[in-house]
């Protein structure tokens, strides 16, 4: 795989060598610019309003073109959890929600809550083979937090197809370098601050349009209306697309991410998927080299078991990674470069 140096040009301004995408992504210099705009216009008073629509709208179609739906299918938010819930909420009582072993608890703490959902609990490995007639849901992520296996997807699909059983697919470690067919899955959830490179209070629930017709508007107020103008009393129309879903926008997030996504769609998800692939294998060889394999082969985000008490000697050495269940967790991007990889690897030879 070939590794451009870096995809990013001049873009991101990092000033360590950061490797911790998985935990949060860098901000790129021109969203940076639309928060210090927008700001600027809120304390002087020269706006209408504290954004604009526009940029909501930017957003919504940047996501759909990156995962492959229409906008209609896409709302906004600004946590996962909250996406999630709304599905929880959705589900009879007694029904089975099935999930990998280690989750993420925002995938699985919506349902867990409730206390009358039946949660099971499988190997990630076996998760295809795990779902049975009476599996309502299944619900897992495409990459795992806590160590970067990525999930049988195919296999996932075509098991909860055949029993009748849903899906609901957190991307939130994967969309922003593993292409996505967010259609093929009932739901999506998507935090933006990750590898999306938005800043926090962004995220993206997508729903197919068959699943929309169970799926209740719990949160909805104002902007969740058809028409926009229907602004007092109960609304009398909710919108006929994922748009009911939608949380009140955060402007300045939302300006920025205008920005931040419409540089991915300048560079393209399948560039930064081989810049990415490139840059994690260059560094499982150099971590095998000094006798440490890492967890997935197959994945941006490079985890090594028995390593996560090094990592506040990587940050002392300006290497920036992350600590997680027990493995030391580095994730590669599209600011990333082989001269990071190659820091990383310098500095973690000299702890070990």
């Amino acid at each position: 795989m070939e590794i451009l140096e870096p995809l990013s040009g001049d873009e991101f301004a990092p000033e360590t060598t950061y490797l911790n995408t998985s935990s949060c992504g860098l901000v790129p210099r021109r969203a940076v610019a639309a928060i210090t705009r927008l700001a600027g216009e809120n304390a002087a008073g020269t706006r209408q309003g504290a954004g604009s629509f526009d940029a909501l709208n930017a957003v919504r179609g940047s996501f759909a073109r990156l995962t492959g739906v229409g906008a209609d299918r896409v709302a906004l938010g600004s946590s996962v959890s909250v996406h999630v819930a709304l599905v929880a909420h959705s589900l009879p009582a007694g029904a089975e929600v099935l999930a990998p072993e280690g989750e993420f608890s925002s995938v699985v703490q919506p349902f867990a809550v409730r206390g009358d959902l039946k949660m099971r609990y499988v190997p990630l490995e076996s998760l295809a083979e795990s779902v049975r007639p009476g599996t309502a849901l299944v619900a897992f992520s495409s990459v795992q937090s806590v160590d970067g296996r990525v999930a049988d997807l195919d296999a996932v699909r075509a098991a909860a197809a055949a029993h009748g059983a849903r899906t609901l697919l957190d991307a939130s470690q994967s969309a922003g370098w593993l292409p996505l067919d967010a259609g093929a899955y009932d739901y999506t959830v998507t935090a933006g601050f990750k590898f999306l490179a938005c800043p926090r209070g962004t995220s993206f629930l997508t729903v197919t349009e068959e699943a929309q017709e169970r799926l209740g508007a719990l949160h909805s107020g104002w902007f969740a209306a058809e028409d926009l103008t229907d602004n007092y009393g109960p609304v009398r129309e909710l919108a006929g697309s994922a748009r009911r879903y939608d949380e009140p926008g955060s402007f300045l997030s939302y300006h920025a991410a205008a920005e931040s996504l419409a540089l991915l769609e300048e560079v393209g998800i399948e560039a930064v998927c081989a810049h990415d692939l490139a840059l994690a294998a260059r560094l499982r060889a150099g971590l095998a080299s000094l006798g440490h394999r890492a967890v997935s082969d197959s994945s941006a985000v490079v985890a090594v078991p028995g390593l996560d008490g090094l990592q506040p000697e990587l940050v002392r050495g300006g290497v920036y990674a992350s600590a997680r269940g027990g493995n030391l967790r580095f994730a590669l991007h599209l600011y990333n470069s082989s001269a990071d990889v190659d820091r990383a690897l310098e500095v973690l030879s000299a702890a070990l």
